[in-house]
Protein backbone atom coordinates (compact mmCIF):
# COMPACT_ATOMS: atom_id res chain seq x y z
CA UNK A 1 0.00 0.00 0.00
CA UNK A 2 3.16 2.83 0.78
CA UNK A 3 4.91 1.60 -1.95
CA UNK A 4 1.86 1.87 -4.23
CA UNK A 5 1.05 5.86 -2.87
CA UNK A 6 5.03 6.92 -2.81
CA UNK A 7 4.65 5.56 -7.03
CA UNK A 8 1.70 7.76 -7.23
CA UNK A 9 3.09 10.48 -5.61
CA UNK A 10 6.11 10.60 -7.51
CA UNK A 11 4.24 10.48 -10.48
CA UNK A 12 1.82 13.33 -9.81
CA UNK A 13 5.45 15.26 -8.83
CA UNK A 14 7.02 14.52 -11.97
CA UNK A 15 3.92 15.16 -13.81
CA UNK A 16 3.00 18.00 -12.55
CA UNK A 17 6.92 19.60 -13.06
CA UNK A 18 6.64 18.55 -16.41
CA UNK A 19 3.08 19.68 -17.38
CA UNK A 20 3.54 23.05 -15.91
CA UNK A 21 7.06 23.89 -17.43
CA UNK A 22 7.28 27.41 -16.94
CA UNK A 23 6.15 27.59 -13.30
CA UNK A 24 9.22 24.84 -13.19
CA UNK A 25 10.66 26.92 -14.68
CA UNK A 26 10.74 30.16 -13.02
CA UNK A 27 10.69 28.31 -9.61
CA UNK A 28 14.46 26.94 -11.01
CA UNK A 29 15.74 30.34 -12.14
CA UNK A 30 14.89 31.76 -8.84
CA UNK A 31 16.56 29.18 -6.87
CA UNK A 32 19.61 29.05 -9.40
CA UNK A 33 19.60 32.93 -8.56
CA UNK A 34 19.86 31.69 -4.34
CA UNK A 35 22.28 28.79 -5.07
CA UNK A 36 24.49 30.90 -7.19
CA UNK A 37 24.49 33.56 -4.33
CA UNK A 38 25.91 31.12 -1.45
CA UNK A 39 28.70 29.75 -4.10
CA UNK A 40 30.07 33.12 -4.27
CA UNK A 41 30.00 33.52 -0.98
CA UNK A 42 31.59 29.74 -0.95
CA UNK A 43 34.34 30.82 -3.11
CA UNK A 44 34.37 34.18 -1.52
CA UNK A 45 35.67 33.35 1.70
CA UNK A 46 38.59 30.85 0.17
CA UNK A 47 39.50 34.07 -1.44
CA UNK A 48 39.66 35.73 1.50
CA UNK A 49 41.07 33.18 3.67
CA UNK A 50 44.16 32.22 1.10
CA UNK A 51 44.53 36.18 1.68
CA UNK A 52 44.87 36.29 4.99
CA UNK A 53 46.99 33.43 5.22
CA UNK A 54 49.01 34.86 2.75
CA UNK A 55 49.31 38.39 5.04
CA UNK A 56 49.46 35.88 7.81
CA UNK A 57 52.55 34.55 6.27
CA UNK A 58 54.04 38.01 5.83
CA UNK A 59 53.87 39.31 9.10
CA UNK A 60 56.13 38.28 11.72
CA UNK A 61 58.43 39.46 15.18
CA UNK A 62 62.16 39.34 14.52
CA UNK A 63 64.87 39.04 17.51
CA UNK A 64 68.10 40.16 16.09
CA UNK A 65 70.91 39.70 17.85
CA UNK A 66 74.46 41.11 18.53
CA UNK A 67 77.24 40.37 16.49
CA UNK A 68 79.03 38.35 19.00
CA UNK A 69 75.91 36.24 19.85
CA UNK A 70 76.93 32.29 19.88
CA UNK A 71 75.47 29.72 18.21
CA UNK A 72 74.66 27.94 20.98
CA UNK A 73 72.66 31.22 22.95
CA UNK A 74 70.61 31.62 19.27
CA UNK A 75 69.93 27.74 19.03
CA UNK A 76 68.73 27.35 22.73
CA UNK A 77 66.55 30.85 22.34
CA UNK A 78 65.14 29.31 19.20
CA UNK A 79 64.37 25.63 21.05
CA UNK A 80 62.55 27.46 24.19
CA UNK A 81 60.63 30.02 21.25
CA UNK A 82 59.25 26.54 19.20
CA UNK A 83 58.46 25.48 22.61
CA UNK A 84 55.34 28.04 23.08
CA UNK A 85 51.94 27.33 22.41
CA UNK A 86 51.42 30.38 20.31
CA UNK A 87 54.60 29.50 17.97
CA UNK A 88 53.89 28.11 14.27
CA UNK A 89 57.31 28.28 12.80
CA UNK A 90 60.78 29.92 14.14
CA UNK A 91 63.20 30.33 11.18
CA UNK A 92 66.67 31.41 11.88
CA UNK A 93 68.75 33.63 9.60
CA UNK A 94 72.76 33.40 9.86
CA UNK A 95 75.05 36.69 9.94
CA UNK A 96 76.09 35.52 6.37
CA UNK A 97 72.69 35.14 5.22
CA UNK A 98 72.04 38.26 6.07
CA UNK A 99 75.05 40.09 4.79
CA UNK A 100 73.92 38.29 1.22
CA UNK A 101 70.37 39.50 1.61
CA UNK A 102 71.57 42.84 2.73
CA UNK A 103 73.37 42.99 -0.96
CA UNK A 104 70.97 41.35 -2.98
CA UNK A 105 68.36 43.88 -2.05
CA UNK A 106 70.34 47.10 -2.53
CA UNK A 107 72.38 45.71 -5.60
CA UNK A 108 71.80 48.75 -7.77
CA UNK A 109 73.14 50.79 -4.84
CA UNK A 110 76.98 51.31 -5.58
CA UNK A 111 77.18 53.65 -2.72
CA UNK A 112 75.90 51.43 -0.44
CA UNK A 113 77.62 48.31 -1.27
CA UNK A 114 81.16 50.51 -1.46
CA UNK A 115 80.41 51.57 2.19
CA UNK A 116 79.88 48.20 3.41
CA UNK A 117 82.93 47.21 1.80
CA UNK A 118 84.70 49.74 3.30
CA UNK A 119 83.99 48.73 6.74
CA UNK A 120 85.81 45.47 6.36
CA UNK A 121 83.84 43.21 8.56
CA UNK A 122 80.22 41.89 8.59
CA UNK A 123 78.09 44.42 10.34
CA UNK A 124 75.03 42.32 10.73
CA UNK A 125 74.21 40.20 13.48
CA UNK A 126 72.14 36.61 13.10
CA UNK A 127 68.04 36.70 13.68
CA UNK A 128 65.26 34.61 14.58
CA UNK A 129 62.44 35.01 12.78
CA UNK A 130 58.71 34.16 14.43
CA UNK A 131 55.36 33.05 12.64
CA UNK A 132 52.55 33.08 15.21
CA UNK A 133 49.49 30.97 14.90
CA UNK A 134 47.34 33.40 15.02
CA UNK A 135 48.13 37.26 14.69
CA UNK A 136 46.30 38.31 17.86
CA UNK A 137 48.94 35.92 19.43
CA UNK A 138 52.02 38.19 18.62
CA UNK A 139 51.56 40.49 21.89
CA UNK A 140 51.43 37.29 24.08
CA UNK A 141 54.51 36.38 22.34
CA UNK A 142 56.31 39.33 22.21
CA UNK A 143 55.53 39.68 26.71
CA UNK A 144 57.95 36.64 26.70
CA UNK A 145 60.75 38.26 25.40
CA UNK A 146 61.28 40.69 27.13
CA UNK A 147 65.06 41.48 28.73
CA UNK A 148 64.57 39.62 31.96
CA UNK A 149 62.77 36.99 30.73
CA UNK A 150 63.56 33.24 31.77
CA UNK A 151 62.59 32.12 27.76
CA UNK A 152 65.99 34.27 27.13
CA UNK A 153 67.88 33.93 30.47
CA UNK A 154 71.30 34.20 30.16
CA UNK A 155 71.42 34.92 26.14
CA UNK A 156 69.83 38.16 27.02
CA UNK A 157 72.41 39.97 26.79
CA UNK A 158 72.76 38.40 23.16
CA UNK A 159 69.86 40.07 22.13
CA UNK A 160 70.44 43.25 19.79
CA UNK A 161 66.49 44.63 19.79
CA UNK A 162 63.07 42.91 19.38
CA UNK A 163 60.80 44.83 16.41
CA UNK A 164 57.23 43.56 18.14
CA UNK A 165 57.16 47.18 18.79
CA UNK A 166 57.83 49.17 15.47
CA UNK A 167 55.30 46.98 14.39
CA UNK A 168 52.71 46.92 16.99
CA UNK A 169 50.37 49.44 15.07
CA UNK A 170 50.21 47.18 11.76
CA UNK A 171 49.79 44.47 13.69
CA UNK A 172 46.53 45.94 15.78
CA UNK A 173 45.64 47.19 11.99
CA UNK A 174 45.51 43.84 10.73
CA UNK A 175 43.54 42.41 13.69
CA UNK A 176 41.14 44.73 13.35
CA UNK A 177 40.92 44.75 9.77
CA UNK A 178 40.26 40.82 9.93
CA UNK A 179 37.63 41.11 12.80
CA UNK A 180 35.42 44.22 11.04
CA UNK A 181 35.53 41.99 7.83
CA UNK A 182 34.35 38.30 9.63
CA UNK A 183 31.61 40.99 11.28
CA UNK A 184 30.60 42.22 8.21
CA UNK A 185 31.00 38.41 5.80
CA UNK A 186 28.49 36.85 8.54
CA UNK A 187 25.93 39.90 8.88
CA UNK A 188 26.06 39.87 4.35
CA UNK A 189 25.39 36.18 4.94
CA UNK A 190 22.88 36.02 7.34
CA UNK A 191 21.00 38.88 5.26
CA UNK A 192 21.24 37.13 1.71
CA UNK A 193 20.33 33.91 3.28
CA UNK A 194 17.18 35.56 4.42
CA UNK A 195 16.33 37.36 1.02
CA UNK A 196 16.82 34.59 -0.53
CA UNK A 197 14.45 32.52 1.79
CA UNK A 198 11.83 35.01 0.99
CA UNK A 199 12.41 35.18 -2.46
CA UNK A 200 11.90 31.38 -3.27
CA UNK A 201 9.14 30.66 -0.76
CA UNK A 202 6.94 33.82 -2.95
CA UNK A 203 7.95 32.00 -5.93
CA UNK A 204 7.12 28.66 -5.33
CA UNK A 205 3.73 29.67 -3.53
CA UNK A 206 2.61 31.47 -6.30
CA UNK A 207 3.69 28.40 -8.59
CA UNK A 208 1.44 26.56 -6.16
CA UNK A 209 -1.29 29.36 -6.02
CA UNK A 210 -1.77 27.77 -9.86
CA UNK A 211 -3.18 24.30 -8.30
CA UNK A 212 -5.66 26.09 -5.24
CA UNK A 213 -8.77 24.84 -7.01
CA UNK A 214 -7.07 21.19 -7.42
CA UNK A 215 -6.32 21.03 -4.10
CA UNK A 216 -9.49 21.61 -2.64
CA UNK A 217 -11.21 18.99 -4.89
CA UNK A 218 -8.46 16.54 -3.29
CA UNK A 219 -8.99 17.32 0.36
CA UNK A 220 -12.84 17.48 -0.55
CA UNK A 221 -13.35 14.02 -1.75
CA UNK A 222 -10.50 12.83 1.25
CA UNK A 223 -7.30 12.66 -0.06
CA UNK A 224 -4.80 12.88 2.92
CA UNK A 225 -2.58 15.99 3.53
CA UNK A 226 0.58 13.48 2.12
CA UNK A 227 -1.05 12.67 -0.87
CA UNK A 228 -1.84 16.55 -1.18
CA UNK A 229 1.60 17.41 -0.28
CA UNK A 230 3.48 14.76 -1.23
CA UNK A 231 3.87 15.52 -5.25
CA UNK A 232 4.33 19.55 -4.87
CA UNK A 233 7.29 17.99 -2.36
CA UNK A 234 8.75 16.04 -5.05
CA UNK A 235 8.94 18.78 -7.31
CA UNK A 236 10.80 20.85 -5.01
CA UNK A 237 13.02 18.07 -5.00
CA UNK A 238 13.62 18.15 -8.43
CA UNK A 239 14.13 22.11 -8.38
CA UNK A 240 17.01 21.62 -6.04
CA UNK A 241 18.54 18.89 -8.37
CA UNK A 242 18.54 20.88 -11.63
CA UNK A 243 19.20 24.43 -9.99
CA UNK A 244 22.13 23.02 -8.40
CA UNK A 245 23.25 21.00 -11.79
CA UNK A 246 23.01 24.45 -13.31
CA UNK A 247 24.94 26.50 -10.58
CA UNK A 248 27.79 24.18 -10.85
CA UNK A 249 27.47 24.28 -14.69
CA UNK A 250 27.86 28.12 -14.42
CA UNK A 251 30.49 28.31 -12.14
CA UNK A 252 33.04 26.03 -13.90
CA UNK A 253 33.58 28.31 -17.05
CA UNK A 254 33.29 31.60 -14.68
CA UNK A 255 36.35 30.06 -12.36
CA UNK A 256 38.57 29.46 -14.97
CA UNK A 257 38.03 33.03 -16.24
CA UNK A 258 38.25 34.72 -12.77
CA UNK A 259 41.38 32.84 -12.17
CA UNK A 260 43.02 34.26 -15.83
CA UNK A 261 42.13 37.12 -14.24
CA UNK A 262 43.64 37.21 -10.97
CA UNK A 263 46.37 35.07 -12.07
CA UNK A 264 49.37 37.50 -11.11
CA UNK A 265 46.92 39.56 -8.13
CA UNK A 266 46.05 36.28 -6.44
CA UNK A 267 49.66 34.89 -6.98
CA UNK A 268 49.45 30.89 -5.51
CA UNK A 269 45.47 30.88 -5.55
CA UNK A 270 44.12 28.98 -8.47
CA UNK A 271 40.66 29.54 -8.06
CA UNK A 272 39.31 26.64 -10.81
CA UNK A 273 41.74 24.52 -9.08
CA UNK A 274 40.13 24.99 -5.64
CA UNK A 275 36.61 24.68 -7.17
CA UNK A 276 36.95 21.29 -8.67
CA UNK A 277 39.12 20.14 -5.43
CA UNK A 278 36.08 21.37 -3.50
CA UNK A 279 33.27 20.73 -6.11
CA UNK A 280 32.11 17.69 -4.20
CA UNK A 281 31.82 19.79 -0.86
CA UNK A 282 30.21 22.54 -2.85
CA UNK A 283 27.63 20.11 -4.56
CA UNK A 284 26.56 18.73 -1.27
CA UNK A 285 26.07 22.15 0.28
CA UNK A 286 23.80 23.64 -3.10
CA UNK A 287 21.81 20.49 -2.89
CA UNK A 288 21.39 20.33 0.87
CA UNK A 289 20.32 24.05 0.87
CA UNK A 290 18.26 23.60 -2.40
CA UNK A 291 16.37 20.93 -0.73
CA UNK A 292 15.65 23.17 2.55
CA UNK A 293 14.83 25.98 1.26
CA UNK A 294 12.45 24.58 -1.81
CA UNK A 295 11.16 21.35 0.25
CA UNK A 296 10.47 23.87 3.41
CA UNK A 297 8.92 26.86 0.99
CA UNK A 298 6.67 24.26 -0.40
CA UNK A 299 4.82 22.87 2.84
CA UNK A 300 4.95 26.01 4.33
CA UNK A 301 2.87 27.52 0.60
CA UNK A 302 0.96 24.39 0.33
CA UNK A 303 -0.37 24.54 3.88
CA UNK A 304 -2.62 27.17 3.15
CA UNK A 305 -4.91 25.73 0.81
CA UNK A 306 -4.78 22.43 2.91
CA UNK A 307 -7.86 24.21 5.52
CA UNK A 308 -11.19 23.52 3.50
Amino acid sequence: MKTTLTKRIVTAGLRGFYRNRTVSLSSIFILTITLSIITAFYLFHAIFTYTLDQIREKVDVRIYFTTDATEEQITDVKAKILGLSQVKAVTYTSREQALLDFKQKHAGDQLTLQALDELGVNPFGASLSIVAKDTSQYEAIANQLTKDSPLLSSASGAVDQINYYQLKDSIDKLNNIIGWVNTVGFWLSIIFILMSCMIVYNTIRLAIFVYRDEIAVMKLVGASNMFIRGPFVVEAILYAVVATIITLVIFYPATIWFTKKTVFFFEGMNLNSYYLTHILSLSGLLLLSGLLLSIISSLLAVRKYLKV
